[in-house]
């Protein structure tokens, strides 16, 4: 199970099971509309996802995020995005999270003491706040 941050606050996040769209005889959608889509799309930007691998990661080396952190990083992301990044690392508070600007993901975290020795491979971006 991973984790949602909307506007600096945690939702988990629990796998899609099977989804079905039942279509009427127009052509439209009963789960979903133009509404619906549209502020999907507008509030992407003001959330990301915490893969439940960062998140083992966060408590192992017992990094602590609070809604100032969040917003943080979510601009970090906004930021690599605007730019076309795909991949980045983030550097924020002695603190790297890697991750995919494309799919909006923390995919890891690692402490500045697990930082030492490392290679981050794979990345077009380094993203410092």
């Amino acid at each position: 199970m991973g984790y949602r941050v909307v506007n600096g606050t945690i939702f988990p996040v629990a796998p899609i099971g099977n989804i079905s769209h039942k279509i009427d005889l127009k052509g439209k959608s009963e789960s979903s509309n133009f509404d619906n889509i549209l502020s999907t799309e507008v509030n992407k930007n003001d959330s990301f996802i915490i893969s439940s691998h960062a998140v083992d990661r966060l408590k192992n080396r017992n990094i602590t995020l609070n809604n100032e952190d969040m917003k943080a990083i979510n601009e970090g992301i906004n930021k690599a995005g605007s730019k076309g990044c795909t991949d980045s690392v983030i550097f924020y508070k002695d603190t790297a999270y890697v991750t995919s600007i494309k799919n909006r993901t923390v995919i890891t975290a690692v402490d500045k003491e697990s930082c030492k020795q490392n290679i981050f491979t794979n990345i077009d971006s380094v993203v410092i706040l």
